[in-house]
């Protein structure tokens, strides 16, 4: 079922894509860059321009909160591993430790 819904959903922001394109096809806008400006530019162009670049921008901002999340996690390992590597006694002296008057515990 959610391959059908995932399916339609593609198919109808394709159909809306190319509405929009085939409606707009023959409107003329003025880009201002603020260093350049392009006069004449299709809307169309504008909009799957803005739209890429937009999903650019995301991407890249996605990757970088990613990777501030994993150096965060990979800290968090590494402070954890050493605190355990501490508490744990590896040679387990510990079991036969003596009590402070000489006598041996248990």
């Amino acid at each position: 079922m959610s391959r059908l819904a995932g399916a339609a959903g593609v198919l109808a922001v394709l159909v809306m894509v190319m509405l929009f394109a085939r409606w707009n096809g023959g409107e003329r806008v003025t880009v201002d860059l603020g260093l350049w400006t392009f006069y004449g530019v299709p809307l169309t162009y504008v909009a799957f321009a803005s739209l890429f670049i937009g999903m650019l921008v995301m991407l890249l901002a996605g990757v970088h909160a990613d990777l501030k999340v994993r150096r965060f996690l990979r800290e968090r390992l590494e402070a954890e591993d050493r605190e355990e590597r501490q508490r744990v006694d590896r040679y387990q002296r510990d079991l036969f430790a003596t009590d402070e008057a000489g006598g041996e515990e248990g």
